[in-house]
């Protein structure tokens, strides 16, 4: 579930009572799909639509994205992504909690792009957030998959962020986060961007890196609409 830090900020979701079910849509297009520092259009661009169900604290969904592993991948296979998440959202305090199971799926993948690892994995995933001003906000999450694409072991991802809405229709935020993978190794990563909501679009404009070597930064601009 590849959701940009900021978006929330600017989404007008109605508030969902505790009787009362709500289901939301959307459609996303970007200049290239990136998931923590990495590209996985191979550059390109990719579309991407998500369709979520929510209850109170309780939420499921399905997010797709078309994807791409290169050059060295079979053209006919590994084209699209699709998650299935479900999730609740306590709260603590001053701290709103999110709490998600999350399957990363390739209907069409084959698992020769990965040397015959599966590249379907699954991941649970905490994360948490406070208000320290008034439009402010700093959170962070964990991540932890037992047997991670490709079956490269067990991986745990940790990530701080923030974000700041100047408006209700343009904030900025950021991230720094590090994968840690059994098999590959660690590497950290960051991204900081701003998004702007004007006419039911929200257009982000974000930049990625990482300290992976021969790596090059992506800068990537994306537009969404709830359906």
């Amino acid at each position: 579930m590849k959701k940009i830090i900021g978006l929330a900020m600017l989404a007008s979701a109605a508030t969902v009572g505790a009787a009362n079910a709500e289901t939301t849509a959307s459609v996303s297009l970007t200049t290239d799909y990136v998931f923590r520092g990495i590209t996985q259009s191979d550059g390109g661009a990719a579309i991407q639509g998500s369709f979520d169900w929510s209850n109170d604290q309780f939420y499921a969904g399905a997010w797709g994205s078309s994807v791409n592993f290169g050059a060295s991948a079979p053209t006919e296979t590994a084209s699209m992504e699709l998650d299935l998440y479900v999730g609740w959202t306590p709260t603590t305090g001053p701290i709103s909690w999110d709490v998600s199971l999350v399957g990363y799926f390739y209907p069409n993948g084959d698992d020769e792009i990965t040397g015959g690892g599966e590249m379907d994995y699954f991941e649970g995933i905490v994360g948490g957030e406070i208000e320290i001003a008034p439009q402010w906000t700093l959170g962070g999450q964990v991540a932890y998959s037992p047997e991670f694409f490709g079956e490269t072991g067990d991986a745990v991802y940790y990530e701080i962020n923030s974000g700041y809405a100047f408006s209700d229709a343009f904030a900025i935020s950021g991230a720094y986060g590090n994968q840690d993978v059994d098999a590959a190794g660690d590497y950290d990563t960051w991204n900081i961007g701003g998004a702007y909501a004007t006419h039911g679009f929200t257009l982000d404009l974000r930049y990625h890196d990482t300290d992976i070597a021969g790596l090059d930064s992506i800068v990537n601009f994306t537009i969404s609409r709830e359906l």
